[in-house]
């Protein structure tokens, strides 16, 4: 039996370490930059460690990305019953959508994440069968619900619209601040902006009025 296939020796905690480590070097680095060696020595770990406990570069890779996409956040406990109208539905989706957004996330996982989703690779199928294709049918099947006329081209536009109003809170919240300042920004919490998102696309539904318009608006959430 190789030295890589045994247990590192006095490596308590070693496999969260390894995976924190790979973490901060994936997000600096990319996974062709970065080296074994390098992330054994920022966890403070056995080089054989990586062997051991994920098989290669590779699958820490894959575990390292999924790791950023867990600490960001999921949708897997949305409160969404069959019973409840679309437009109920589409609330609960979206106030969960812009929580998980408004949450604190590393740089190191923001960074990762941005890097694997602009830059397709090794973890991308498996980060987006477990963590965005689940949401993404979800949201999807709500809109088949509130507009069952229409085609699934159109269909998908709307998807992504819903989806990119959301993701604005956290890809490019930083971009925000430099522009608009710390303060104004941050006072947008994620209920303020929930009920925005949710009014602003009933509205571009036809499933209430205009945003600002006179007259009675959306419920609130």
């Amino acid at each position: 039996m190789s030295d890589a296939s045994l247990p590192p020796a006095d490596e308590s905690g070693a496999y969260e370490r390894v995976l924190a480590a790979a973490q901060e070097v994936f997000a600096e680095r990319g996974f062709k930059a970065a080296t074994v060696r390098e992330i054994c020595q920022a966890a403070g770990a056995n080089i054989a460690a990586i062997n051991y406990y994920f098989g290669g570069k590779e699958q820490l890779y894959i575990e390292a990305v999924k790791r950023a996409h867990a600490c960001a956040g999921r949708m897997d406990d949305v409160p969404i019953t069959p019973d409840m109208p679309p437009v109920e539905k589409l609330r609960v989706f979206v106030g969960a959508m812009v929580t998980m957004m408004r949450a604190p996330v590393s740089p190191s996982a923001m960074k990762l994440m941005m890097r694997e989703m602009s830059d397709p690779g090794q973890a991308a199928h498996v980060v987006v069968s477990e963590f965005i294709q689940p949401a993404a049918f979800a949201l999807l099947a709500i809109l088949r619900e509130l507009l069952p006329h229409l085609d699934e081209r159109r269909l998908l536009m709307t998807g992504f619209s819903v989806i990119g109003q959301c993701l604005f809170y956290r890809q490019n919240i930083r971009v925000a601040e430099l522009i608009f300042g710390k303060e104004p920004v941050a006072a947008l919490d994620a209920t303020a902006v929930a009920e925005h998102v949710v009014a602003f696309t009933l509205a571009a539904l036809g499933h209430a009025p205009p945003v600002g318009a006179a007259g009675p608006q959306v419920e609130k959430l």
